[in-house]
This record gives structure tokens, C-alpha cells and sequence, in this order.
């Protein structure tokens, strides 16, 4: 009875809370709207180079014609440098400070792949109901501040100190490193030490975890304690008459915890040490004691009322998980040293939960982390601390992150220092965590056995394949940009990588590393259809995962990218058959590579056909010229499905092409909301008019197609659909 009254309140607070916060969302008549919005700055922007993102809390609004409107109270801005532009610049941005912009916005729409990172729900997490950009052009009003404040006075102390440590540390990644260890920021440490520390397994240590703060705690108390004992050196009277010595220690822990964990953004780590310690100093003040699984779950549960959808977090699986393996855990393997034995135990018990939530686990993390527990807890983490009071100490933590760093470096070098396995159903992941468990718990040697053997499934799972002769398409969903994967029965085929988002990340490292991950997919081939960025992005982050790939491109010899793979170029003509299937390229002619062509005149266009003759065209950026070459060379064009040529451009997709290929579906690929106004309506008039059912990526998510059901095409908006996510106006 209990149980189910707790899980009806459970349900009834999430159903509040997000009634009411769905009715505030952004109205869909304000998007893409010149807004003027005043307003305060919430948080520590985050910096992107030059520019910043930050968060903004909307005190009024009105349109460019003075009327008022209303937007959500929370959103998310960037602020893009233009250098050609004199006045104020994103580095002036302050929290707490007031502002007035020039802003568009748009709903908080993300991409939804399957087994990918839900950008939305983070969004709704931390109730950010808009995203947009400050508008900075020459014929903008610049931003103007409109006051200074202390309004938000923990994030305004958390950038100063961020600065500071930029100031005193001149080597970049260290000084993430130290940013992060020290304020929570994890958005300071660059992608490659990143790569590093994920290979290694030692990304958990680069956040605020229960470890450091606990360890600040003991020591607060510790001296605290000192102190108080010898109160009546320096005073008349103990202090201890008033406070015991051991009261006065636990407070001042308690204090320094919360404290510092506010300090640096009260993450779940954070949340769960604070609450743990809360209930264990209180128990013994009052000189109480209950089990630790009871002060596991009060901690829990208090996580969880503050934000409950914190349950759908993999910190939050990670965190607790990690500490009830430890508390069963602490008994067994007495044989062993403390420290080799816990970490023996993360090592062996979490890499269940890795494989669940990441599709990898490192195999030189039970080393690497035998170092860095310690190097970091006794040694980085002190150093950034007291920092705090004397900078130098941030310097010398920079030569411990560096030396670290460059023990990492080499375990990660090692071509077998990760393992990745394809993502199983969420009952073997279930199973395999309850075997780590029993593995972890103090029985009998047998019962040992039999836990690790529950993880035997999750390690030999492989995704079902179409059958011989058949193929299945997976449009990613991306943004702006192109990348489907191909599979047959046994090989896989990836058209065109997406595109770079940033000089930090790109749609490879974001999107299609993790689906070709959690596919368990090693590609036989790569079609970089053309150099333009939107297509050919990724190709960095996806051929370092794939690097036994061969790759066919019209990409130039001269291009960046040809030095990082060997590459041969597409040539119409070409083709090959897996499993049944055949595959053939049908643009460019060889000829074309001698002539001044633009990039899109010389995508790769590819046509798959399987053993039954269903078929796919995949026509890259191919505009009106090449469409009416490939109607006049007379090859099969006829297909099942098509990939809509340039996302949609009024360039391309010709009613002549269009009756050539006469397709049943249209697949397109282009962003919500995109500058170029991908589709555009005369193009979608065309597809109407011959009668294709056409399908976006931006209101559909990833989709995927089966040549055995050619009049079918799967949404992963709609098998993943939450209460959440966007929905796109008809």
C-alpha cells in the first residue's frame, strides 16, 4: 500500500509540474521573430571561443512595432562575435547583470535518434523553454547593459574564479581541467582530453563527485575539531562547554558540503553526497543509526522530489549505483588493499551500467583509475582548492593535470583500451546490473559466479540485420546536413557524415559515432558525397572510429580531409554487391573531375536495388543540371525512396526527375528552422503534385526505412515520442 500511494504522489507531482510548465512554451508565432527582450543573466555564460551561450531570465518583451508579448521566463541565447562590428561584445557578459537584446528565438527542438543524447529533455531539466541568437548585424541595435547586480551572487563568484584561473594557468587544457575539478564546469575540458579521459575511464573524476566533497567535509571536520578542543587556549572558557567538539566538526562538515556544492552547480553527484551526509551527521548528533541503504534511499528520494526527471539521467544511475556497490561490496575481497578492492569492484560492477548507457567501457580503467583516485582526490583536487587563496597553487595543479594527462595519454594510445558492444534490450542491461550486484554482495563463491555470468548476454547481443538480398536504410537526424546508414545482412554503409558544428564538435562525434556504436556497426565503406561542410563534417570523428572503412569521394586531392584516410574517387560506373543487394554509382562522369565544377555539380549519387528489386536513390546536392544529365544518360533511376536532392533547395528536384525516379517516399534531411528555408514550398508542391508522400527530419527525427516494407517508413519521434519533445506545427 505504501508503494503504490508513493508512486500515485510520484506521478501526480511530475503531471503538475509539467502541466504547468508546458503552459508557458514558446508560442509558435514568435519563432524566427525579431524580439526586443529585456532581461537578466542567470547563470555563468559558457564560452565557445569568442562567443558565449548563457542563460536569460525574460523580464519583458515586445515586438520591433512596441507591442508586447509574452515568452517563457528561462531561455537560452547565444551571443556570435562579429568583427565586424564595433560596441559591446559577449566577454562583457556578467551573471546577474541586466540586458537589453535584440533576439530571435525558436521552440527547444533537438535531434532524436535512437539510443541518442535527448537534447529536449535536457532543455526541459533545466527549464530552458526557448533557444535562440542575439541579433548582432550591422543593421542591428547593438546590446545594451542596463545594470550591474549581485542579484545571482554564487554564479557571479563562480565566474570570477573561472577568470581567474585562465589568468594565472596560460595552458588551455589544463586549465579546463582545473575549471572544472574546481566549479563543475565540465564544458571548459576540450574534446580531445575528453576522448582521453573516456577511453580511459576516468571521465568520472573530471566532475564534482562525492569523493571531493566528502573529502573536503573530513577535512573541514577535522580541523574544526582541532580547534575546538583547544578553544581554551586562546578563550576563558571551553567551547566545547557550549558545543561538543564532535557537534561543532559534523556542522562545519555539513556547512563546508553544501556550501560547496552549491559552489559548483549542485549537480546529482553533489545532491546525493549532501543529502547522505545530512542523514548520517544528524543520526549521529542524535545518536541514532540506520542501515545504509536506508540513507541511500532518503537521498534518493529527496533528489527526486526536487526533480524528478533527474530518474531519467544516467549520472543519476551512475551515482547511486556506484555508492550501493560499495556499501555490499565493502565486506567482500577482505583480501585485498581498500583502494584496489573498491576500485576492483567499480571496475568489474559498473561496466554493465557503462555498457547500457554508453555502448563501451574501457579496459585500462581499472589502472588508469588506480592512479588517478588518488592523484586526483590527494593532489590535483587540493591544489585547485587552494587556489582559492593563493592562485600560484593553480599553477601547480597544472603540472599535476599534465603529468596525469600524459600517463593517460599513453594507456589510451593502446588500439584495445576501449571496448564497445552493440546497446541490448533494457531487460539484459536489468539482468547484468542485478549480477553485478550478487557479485558485489558477500555470498557464497558459486553465487559469485552465477552473477557474472548475467552479463554473458548483454556482451554477445547483436542487433537484428535485414535478411540476404534485403537492405535497410537509417536517415540520421541531424540538422542541416545529410549522413544515412545503409545495412545489408552482414555490412554496413554510411552515405555522407553530416555536418561541423563547431570547431569542438561535429555531427560524427555527436550523432553517428554513438548510433554506429550502439549498432554495433563497422562499416565497409564511407560516400562522402561532396566537400561542402554540411556533408562532409563528420568525416573526422566517424573515420577515426572507422578506420577500416574504405572511403569513395569527389572531395578534392588538395582538400584537409584526404590527408586523414586514403580515399578514391566516385565515378559513375562503379559498382559492387553485398549480400544480395546491388549497389551502383550513377554521378559524376569521369570526365567532370577535369572540369571547374562547383561542389554540389559533383556529388556522388548513389542507387542501391536489392535482390527484389525494390530500390533507393541517394542524390546528395545534385541540382536541376545534373538531374536533367542523369534523365538523358538513360540509367535506371527508378526508385522505392528517395533522398530529396539539396535538402529540399529550389535548385533541385525537377518534375522531370522527379517522374524519372518516381519514388514512393522522400526522405529530407535538413534542419528545424533552417536559414536556407530547407524545404521549400514550391519544391514540397512538386512532390504533392506527383503524388510522393514526403517525410522531414525535423518533425521526424531519425527514420528508418526497410526494403522489405518499401511503403513503410519508421519515426523515431513517434516510437520515442515524450511529453517533452517538440511538437512541430501541421
Amino acid at each position: 500500500m505504501v508503494f503504490v500511494l508513493a508512486t500515485g504522489c510520484a506521478f501526480f507531482l511530475c503531471a503538475i509540474r509539467a502541466h504547468f510548465f508546458l503552459e508557458k512554451n514558446l508560442s509558435p508565432q514568435l519563432e524566427g521573430v525579431v524580439l526586443e527582450v529585456i532581461g537578466k543573466v542567470t547563470a555563468m555564460p559558457q564560452r565557445m571561443q569568442e562567443n558565449v551561450r548563457f542563460r536569460f531570465a525574460v523580464q519583458s518583451a515586445r515586438l520591433t512595432n512596441g507591442k508586447l508579448v509574452e515568452l517563457p521566463p528561462l531561455i537560452l541565447l547565444g551571443w556570435y562575435v562579429n568583427t565586424n562590428k564595433k560596441g559591446t561584445s559577449p566577454s562583457e557578459l556578467r551573471a546577474g547583470d541586466s540586458w537589453k537584446f535584440l533576439v530571435k528565438l525558436k521552440a527547444p527542438h533537438g535531434h532524436i535518434n535512437p539510443h541518442g543524447f535527448d537534447y529536449e529533455l535536457w532543455l526541459w531539466e533545466q527549464g530552458l523553454q526557448a533557444t535562440g541568437y542575439v541579433r548582432n548585424g550591422l543593421q542591428d541595435t547593438s546590446p545594451v547593459l542596463l545594470a550591474r547586480s549581485l542579484d545571482h551572487p554564487i554564479e557571479s563568484l563562480r565566474q570570477w574564479v573561472r577568470q581567474s584561473v585562465y589568468s594565472q594557468v596560460g595552458e588551455q587544457h589544463s586549465a579546463g581541467v582545473v575549471v572544472a575539478l574546481l566549479l563543475g564546469d565540465q564544458a571548459a575540458i576540450e574534446r580531445a582530453d575528453w576522448d582521453i579521459f573516456r577511453a580511459t575511464g576516468v571521465a568520472h573524476l573530471m566532475a564534482i563527485s562525492g569523493l571531493h566533497i566528502t573529502a573536503l567535509a573530513w577535512m573541514v571536520a577535522h580541523c574544526v575539531g582541532w580547534l575546538w578542543r583547544r578553544s581554551d587556549v586562546w578563550s576563558n572558557t571551553s567551547w566545547c562547554i557550549g558545543v561538543p567538539a564532535q557537534k561543532a566538526a559534523l556542522i562545519a562538515a555539513l556547512l563546508t558540503a553544501v556550501s560547496y556544492s552549491a559552489f559548483t552547480g549542485w549537480g546529482i553527484p553533489a545532491q546525493r553526497t549532501v543529502w547522505m551526509l545530512l542523514v548520517v551527521m544528524t543520526l549521529k548528533i542524535f545518536g541514532l543509526k540506520w542501515p545504509s541503504y536506508q540513507v541511500l534511499f532518503f537521498a534518493a528520494t529527496i533528489v527526486l522530489v526536487a526533480d524528478p526527471w533527474a530518474l531519467l539521467q544516467a549520472g543519476f544511475w551512475l551515482s547511486f549505483i556506484a555508492v550501493s556497490i560499495l556499501f555490499i561490496g565493502s565486506p567482500s575481497f577482505s583480501f585485498l588493499p581498500s583502494l584496489v578492492k573498491e576500485q576492483f569492484l567499480m571496475s568489474v560492477c559498473m561496466a554493465p551500467l557503462s555498457l547500457l548507457f554508453f555502448h563501451q567501457v574501457s579496459l585500462v580503467g581499472f589502472f588508469a583509475n588506480l592512479i588517478a583516485v588518488p592523484w586526483v582526490t590527494c593532489v590535483v583536487t587540493p591544489l585547485c582548492l587552494l587556489g582559492l587563496l593563493i592562485p600560484w597553487a593553480w599553477s601547480g595543479a597544472q603540472w599535476a593535470i599534465s603529468g596525469l594527462g600524459f600517463c593517460l595519454s599513453w594507456m589510451a594510445s593502446f588500439s584495445w583500451s576501449q571496448w564497445s558492444a552493440p546497446a541490448a534490450p533494457l531487460w539484459m542491461g536489468a539482468l547484468s546490473l542485478a549480477g553485478m550486484f550478487v557479485f558485489a554482495a558477500p555470498v557464497a563463491k558459486r553465487w559469485r559466479i552465477l552473477g557474472l555470468l548475467c552479463i554473458w548476454p548483454v556482451l554477445n547481443w547483436q542487433p537484428p540485420r535485414p535478411r540476404w538480398g534485403e537492405f535497410e536504410l537509417l536517415g540520421a537526424d541531424m540538422g542541416q546536413g545529410h549522413a544515412v546508414l545503409v545495412r545489408t545482412a552482414s555490412t554496413g554503409l554510411l552515405f555522407d557524415t553530416g555536418p561541423k558544428y563547431s570547431p569542438e564538435t561535429d555531427a560524427g562525434q555527436r550523432v553517428l559515432v554513438p548510433l554506429l556504436m550502439a549498432l554495433g556497426e563497422k562499416l565497409e565503406r564511407i560516400i562522402i558525397s561532396h566537400q561542402d561542410n554540411d556533408h562532409s563534417g563528420g568525416a573526422q570523428s566517424v573515420l577515426k572510429m572507422q578506420a577500416q572503412a574504405d572511403v569513395l569521394t569527389s572531395i578534392p586531392a588538395n582538400h584537409p580531409l584526404q590527408g586523414l584516410h586514403p580515399m578514391k574517387a566516385c565515378v559513375a560506373g562503379q559498382k559492387w554487391r553485398w549480400d544480395g543487394v546491388n549497389f551502383s554509382i550513377l554521378h559524376p562522369q569521369e570526365s567532370d573531375y577535369a572540369k571547374n565544377r562547383k561542389p554540389n555539380a559533383m556529388s556522388c549519387v548513389l542507387h542501391i536495388e536489392s535482390a527484389t528489386g525494390v530500390s533507393a536513390l541517394l542524390a546528395a546536392d545534385i541540382e536541376a543540371g545534373q538531374e536533367s544529365e542523369l534523365v538523358r544518360s538513360g540509367v535506371n533511376l527508378k526508385a522505392n525512396w528517395l533522398l530529396v536532392p539539396h535538402h529540399g533547395s529550389s535548385t533541385s528536384s525537377t518534375t522531370q526527375f522527379l517522374q524519372a525516379v518516381a519514388p514512393d517516399i522522400a526522405w529530407i534531411q535538413a534542419g528545424y528552422r533552417n536559414r536556407f528555408g530547407h524545404p521549400r514550398p514550391e519544391v514540397l508542391a512538386r512532390y504533392q503534385a506527383e503524388g510522393i508522400r514526403v517525410l522531414e527530419s525535423a518533425r521526424c527525427g531519425a527514420s528508418l526505412w526497410l526494403s522489405e516494407k518499401p511503403k513503410q517508413m519508421q519515426c523515431s519521434r513517434d516510437l520515442q515520442k515524450r511529453y517533452w519533445h517538440h511538437q512541430m506545427p501541421p
